[in-house]
């Protein structure tokens, strides 16, 4: 896949060893044979009613296991299948932050070399939204790992908007890091981008604490 609010992922994730069933999609000409086209409110809201059961379902248990599952979604599912049911969403929308959420933890694990190198450049530029993050030191691809994957587990084992408010953190991180490291406008608009997700995770945080965040 390409750049995904300031997020560079190239290619797709390789299958975990248990495939949950994917959602059918079909073109004009096979959507007609099975009766007519998908209504887009059906799915609009099968996005955010899966959403919402995901995010129940983890926060309805204390199973490590569960959450560990629910963290490596994308490893089950794959980035498209999650594109396919979030992705559309409005960034300020349960849906469309959890969407954000694993596009950002699919960039550390895929690319962690170039997001401890951009992250570790930001720091000093922004060190209140370093302690947010949380990342440990110093901030090597192993660290940016494990904080991704820490920012996933509060979704469903901690509070929703802390998690998105150290997503938020760590995008801003990021974000200067790549200002200062990346030459060019690409980098400048990726960077941009960033800030931009940072926002509307913050927004986020603030709407779900107000039970606002559908």
């Amino acid at each position: 896949m390409g750049a995904v609010d300031g997020f560079q992922i190239a290619g797709e994730a390789p299958a975990g060893p248990i495939r949950p069933r994917r959602p059918v999609f079909f073109d004009d000409a096979e959507l007609e044979a099975h009766g007519g086209l998908v209504d887009p409110v059906r799915q609009v809201e099968a996005a955010h009613a899966s959403a919402a059961t995901l995010v129940n379902a983890g926060r309805s248990t204390s199973d490590p296991a569960v959450t560990a599952r629910l963290i490596a979604l994308v490893e089950d599912l794959g980035l498209s299948t999650l594109a396919e049911l979030w992705s559309e969403r409005p960034a300020r929308s349960l849906p469309g932050a959890l969407w954000r959420l694993y596009v950002l933890r699919e960039w550390v694990r895929r690319d962690p070399q170039e997001a401890s190198r951009e992250y570790a450049a930001g720091i000093r530029h922004t060190g209140v939204d370093h302690a947010v993050a949380g990342a440990a030191e110093p901030p090597g691809p192993e660290e940016l790992r494990a904080l991704l994957d820490a920012v996933l587990a509060g979704v469903f084992d901690g509070d929703l908007a802390v998690a998105l408010e150290r997503a938020a953190a760590f995008c801003r991180v990021v974000a200067a890091g790549r200002a200062e490291v990346s030459d060019g406008e690409p980098a400048a608009r990726r960077a941009a981008s960033l800030l931009d997700t940072a926002t509307d995770l913050s927004v986020s945080a603030t709407l779900w604490r107000h039970d606002a965040l559908t």
